[in-house]
């Protein structure tokens, strides 16, 4: 922990305080001016609060799609096994790839429009990609898994005969469901949350590959002031930013919700 995660932060920290100059230097130093621009620019506060903004409604669709999806794998009889292999296929291909392939599907010369030339449903393609909808989209699409696993954990930890002692107590099977099941597995449904709401803030990939000009995300600046700009002490300022954020949203959720009963959850 001290090696791979506090001495590069120490780093990066360091950095955040040095100064870019016009000649594209790096003055070492104790300089303000990085973080001044970070907290005092209306642009990257705009730019964090759209990062969040996308991040919550793309947990909020991964919990949707993925609790029927995990619960039917924990309910599932025989064939579990082989469900579980079906849902971590997608970890096997690159990251990358998976996000560009909504290209080959979404795009003016892709699948989905070539299937509504084909059967005459509209008379040119249209433009599906570039925007913020195929941003949370391809975020679904890579962070789904991570919450159908957390959930499953949660429904398979739960014994059955619980649901069956409702019932023999008169409970219907979707009150027994809401009164004993889904309470039992929100810790892991809060647990895939806030894995998926932490990286989902902190990908750059989904919007800079699906994404236009105005749907960047946070660390999509990040990316640019140290990739393209090879601005590292700004670049930096930002990352730390990133990081208090994302760390004091950690701290809220821990604060109501506990680490140790998401931990217990997935025990």
């Amino acid at each position: 922990m001290t090696l791979l995660l506090f001495v590069p932060l120490l780093f990066i920290l360091v950095y955040s305080f040095w100064l870019r100059t016009a000649t594209g230097a790096d003055v070492a130093g104790f300089y303000l001016d990085n973080w001044q621009e970070a907290l005092s620019d209306p642009f990257y506060r705009d730019i964090l609060i759209s990062t969040l903004r996308i991040a919550a409604i793309t947990t909020v669709a991964c919990a949707l799609m993925g609790y029927p999806s995990a619960y039917f794998i924990a309910r599932s009889q025989g064939n579990k096994a082989v469900l579980l292999l079906l849902l971590m296929l997608p970890f096997w291909i690159s990251y990358i790839i998976r996000t560009m392939s909504w290209i080959n599907i979404l795009g003016v010369s892709g699948a989905f429009n070539s299937a509504l030339l084909a059967l005459g449903i509209i008379d040119e393609p249209i433009q599906m990609l570039y925007n913020e909808v195929t941003v949370i989209l391809g975020l679904v699409h890579f962070l789904l898994p991570f919450m159908i696993l957390n959930i499953f954990v949660s429904l398979d930890g739960i014994d059955t005969n619980l649901e069956n002692a409702a019932n023999s107590l008169g409970a219907t099977r979707w009150q027994a469901f809401l009164q004993v099941t889904l309470p039992l597995s929100l810790p892991g449904l809060a647990a895939g949350g806030l894995l998926c709401f932490v990286l989902g803030a902190g990908t750059y990939i989904t919007p800079l590959v699906l994404g236009g000009p105005r749907d960047a995300m946070f660390a999509n600046l990040v990316f640019e002031a140290i990739i393209t700009q090879l601005n590292w002490p700004l670049g930096s300022a930002l990352s730390l930013m990133l990081l208090a954020v994302l760390g004091a949203l950690v701290m809220i959720y821990n604060r109501y919700l506990g680490m140790a009963q998401l931990m217990k959850g997935l025990g």
